[in-house]
């Protein structure tokens, strides 16, 4: 009779570990997905790629199968589709992204742009955030019909799209659009709630996000304006054929290529033929195509990314013309300078803004437009909205910027990390740090944490335990780098406000410009305080100070370099006017006339203050403890000031960036030199951020 402790092993060959063990539950189910369907592919080849989960995936298919027949003489239409997390930071960028789809000069009139929804024409941006809070996601869609100039309004358009979108998916949507007029193709942007109308997650089918609605659009626009006639497509064709960016024809050259990359220029009819000819005839000479015998030719490597290339850079090139005009700046096509997307500044600059925009407004990238001290007009790629550390009025046209390139690069408190976690088992926190280095101060080990939690925080290769301590890989400093890199990616380079008020305005302000602390050789403390590194974060050093390449002897005689020059020597002589100056034998800049003057423009600021407050102010004291909530950040000419509000009082002290995480709380510090260490969480007296 069997016992329940009876126990009979049945012995396999060696190294199998039974039926399934090597498989996940998600893979075997994808395994059986794949055989139902008669294939075994894998994912993102012939298998299952997720394509077709959420709603419109089969109304996708078949929309997406459409344009594949579809005649030349269909309107075109280009949607871009894009998916935002809303996690972290992300709320916050989604309402700065909102904002700036609103700014001035997008409507025919060079207006403020308004947003509007299926019933309102003017549709409230701040109820539509509140709505969208706990959403973890939202969708972004760009909507640009190559024919929009022929609609006196887009409203009516966008309206009916929705319309369809709705009934493809099954469900009422909560969006808002605004319509954009201010490029050669008027264009909507319309952002859409992550929430359906039951307040489940949204999940819209990639094939509907990349086709389908695409198509919903072309079909709209050729109900309103009708087929293209045969001419109109004729002479769209024709345009493309000396056209120095990627075109249809490109397109039409690269899928008859061989393997050897060599096409032949005949064509389906004469006229075919005469675009295919006249085209290779054309990238013969841009040196992408070169003739090999008869009417063929071998096209070159990479000729694809190179005409996008070539079209991104006219399109910068008219964006520069555009807005160094309507400045009212003259400066010669070669005083312009092109800082292409991924590559860098190669030294510091200063510089008056001449525009600020976005380059790429499905990715969210932006652009400035400098006016520098070198008389030279230079665009540069800044970046995501994520890595720019400064408020849209700070890059409004004429306020004055600091921008200095940033590069990956590994950091000393990197290295130590990785040593004290390699002696402790792939371990790090405070404690271990402490041990490894007995010298180190608590709040010294704490800047070791902050940088880690940054990393965390961005995505990067490093994990935090309950308990507090961090897992370190064994190839930390190559995930670091790795992180890192990608951080440059947003945000190529640092930049600072050094003033939103132009030159002319500082010659005689009681107040301590950035002009003044480069008179006396200190660094500057513009409206971002500190510098912050790649990710937007608080350094652990700050920016550069003083910088050689403005001094007065170096300045062009040319556009801001002249009017730096003059207003340095104008302010000079007001400061010898108002005694905080001698003359230059005895000694040109007294120590204390920077303290002096920042104490006027801080108590002036203070006085407008204690009357909106009803509180009266108290000067922060060297050494003092600074105890209070934090409300919001003050702009004076002088640098940016944190408002720190007390049971009967209020003080205003140096801002730093870490303070925005703060708003409404209570913070402390303490008053060291020209800026305070804050002590911010818990345990032993609390972390330092200095």
């Amino acid at each position: 009779m069997a016992q329940d402790d009876d126990f009979h092993p049945r012995l396999g060959r060696i190294g199998n570990k039974g039926r399934g063990s090597g498989k996940r539950f998600l893979g075997r189910v994808l395994a059986a997905a794949n055989l139902a369907r008669g294939g075994a592919g894998r994912a993102g080849k012939s298998g299952f790629s997720g394509s077709r989960i959420g709603r419109g995936s089969g109304v996708g298919r078949v929309l997406g199968s459409r344009g594949k027949y579809g005649g030349a003489h269909s309107r075109r239409v280009i949607v871009k589709a894009s998916i935002v997390r809303l996690a972290g930071k992300g709320a916050a960028a989604a309402a700065a992204h909102l904002r700036y789809l609103q700014r001035d000069g997008t409507t025919r009139e060079g207006e403020r742009g308004t947003l509007y929804s299926r019933f309102d024409n003017e549709a409230d941006g701040k109820a539509f955030q509140e709505r969208g809070a706990g959403d973890g996601h939202q969708f972004r869609f760009i909507v640009s019909p190559e024919d929009g100039d022929q609609y006196d309004d887009l409203k009516p358009l966008t309206r009916r799209l929705m319309d369809r979108m709705e009934q493809d998916l099954g469900t009422k949507l909560d969006w808002v659009a605004v319509d954009h007029y201010n490029t050669g193709h008027p264009h909507t942007h319309i952002v859409v709630r992550g929430k359906d109308d039951r307040g489940a997650d949204l999940v819209i089918a990639k094939d509907y996000m990349t086709k389908g609605l695409r198509e919903r659009a072309i079909e709209l626009v050729d109900l309103d304006l009708g087929p293209r006639s045969e001419r109109e497509v004729e002479t769209t064709l024709r345009a493309e054929v000396e056209a120095e960016r990627l075109t249809s024809i490109d397109r039409s050259l690269l899928k008859t290529a061989d393997a050897q990359r060599e096409v032949d220029a005949s064509g389906r009819d004469a006229f075919d033929q005469t675009l295919r000819a006249g085209r290779l005839v054309k990238l013969a000479r841009l040196g992408m195509a070169e003739p090999v015998e008869g009417t063929r030719y071998r096209l070159a490597e990479g000729l694809e990314e190179t005409l996008r290339r070539m079209g991104e850079r006219g399109d910068i090139i008219r964006t520069m013309q555009r807005e160094i005009t309507s400045a009212g700046v003259e400066r010669a096509v070669s005083d312009q300078v092109i800082h292409e997307p991924g590559a860098t500044v190669a030294r510091p600059m200063v510089g008056r803004v001449l525009a600020h925009g976005l380059s790429d407004e499905h990715a969210d990238r932006h652009y400035l437009i400098v006016d520098a001290a070198d008389g030279r007009s230079h665009y540069l790629d800044v970046g995501s909205a994520r890595g720019l550390p400064l408020d849209n009025y700070q890059l409004s046209p004429g306020s004055v910027v600091h921008i200095e390139p940033l590069k990956a690069t590994v950091r000393p408190s990197d290295r130590v990390i990785a040593e004290v976690a390699a002696e402790n088992g792939g371990r790090y926190d405070v404690d271990l740090h402490l041990r490894h280095d007995p010298g180190a101060s608590e709040a010294f080990a704490q800047t070791h944490v902050r940088r880690l939690e940054a990393m965390r925080r961005g995505g990067g290769a490093v994990t935090r335990e309950r308990s507090g301590q961090w897992v370190i890989a064994p190839d930390h400093l190559d995930r670091v780098m790795a992180w890192e890199e990608k951080q440059l990616r947003d945000r190529p380079v640092a930049i600072t406000g050094l003033s939103t008020l132009p030159l002319e305005k500082l010659v005689d302000v009681e107040a301590a410009s950035w002009i003044d602390r480069r008179l006396a050789g200190q660094g500057q403390r513009g409206a971002g305080g500190k510098g912050l590194d790649q990710g937007g974060r608080e350094s652990l050093e700050p920016v550069a100070g003083a910088d050689p390449e403005i001094g007065a002897g170096s300045l062009r005689d040319a556009g801001f370099g002249r009017d730096l020059r003059e207003v340095m020597a104008r302010r000079r002589q007001w400061l010898m006017a108002q005694g905080f100056a001698q003359d230059e034998e005895t000694g040109l800049f007294p120590k204390g006339m920077i303290q002096a003057l920042e104490r006027r423009d801080l108590l002036r600021a203070a006085r407008q203050l204690a009357t909106e407050l009803d509180l009266p102010f108290e000067e922060a004291k060297q050494g003092g403890r600074i105890e209070g909530i934090y409300r919001r950040p003050v702009d004076l000419v002088s640098g940016r000031f944190a408002l720190i509000e007390r049971a009967h009082d209020f003080t205003l002290v140096p801002w730093k960036p870490m303070l925005e995480r703060k708003a409404g709380q209570a913070v402390s510090g303490l008053m060291r030199g020209d800026e305070v260490n804050w002590s911010v969480g818990r345990g032993r007296g609390g972390p330092s951020i200095s």
